[in-house]
């Protein structure tokens, strides 16, 4: 008799069309002052060397509403990581850990990728996260848990970055 194991990998890739430039972008995702206004609203920390650290900062709304539903304390530290690569305003590869759930923090780093490429008038956002032996993180990422109050993951987040940057408001503001 023989056994084995096998490792599903999940790969999820998202891709918006946003009439901002590169540049708008890139400053979008790796800024404390904008990433502060769409998405979860926590504010990024990028040192962006290779091997540089990533950061994402819970916000005091995000913990007040955590504690309104009753659940454990919001860390400060809510994501981190490292910069794999970074050419910016192109191409941003760089590792990703969710430190608000002990499921999610337990299984580890997760790869994400981003690449930005202008095609006339708008430009072109495509989020890969290899998600390889995350499963808890894949559900949350992809949505899955927004009726357990986790949101709708990165379509909610890439929705509201393409509505800041098109508008100047963010879906909350």
């Amino acid at each position: 008799m023989t056994t084995g194991t096998e490792t599903a990998v999940t790969t999820q890739v998202y891709r918006v069309y946003i009439k901002a430039t590169p540049e708008a972008i890139w400053d979008a995702i790796t800024k404390p002052e904008w990433s502060e206004r769409y998405g979860y609203g926590g504010r990024v920390e990028y040192d962006l060397r290779p091997g540089g650290a990533y950061r994402v900062f819970a916000s005091d709304d995000m913990k007040r509403a955590r504690a309104e539903m009753g659940g454990a304390p919001t860390p400060d530290v809510i994501v981190d990581g490292e910069v794999v690569e970074s050419d910016p305003p192109r191409r941003l590869v760089q590792t990703w850990r969710m430190l608000m759930d002990p499921q999610t923090e337990a299984e580890g780093f997760t790869r994400l990728t981003y690449e930005i490429v202008e095609t006339g008038r708008v430009s072109k956002l495509t989020v890969t996260h290899d998600l390889e032996g995350a499963p808890r993180l894949a559900l949350f990422v992809g949505g899955g848990m927004e009726s357990d109050g986790a949101g709708g993951g990165w379509s909610e987040v890439f929705s509201d970055l393409k509505t800041l940057l098109e508008t100047g408001r963010g879906m909350r503001e």
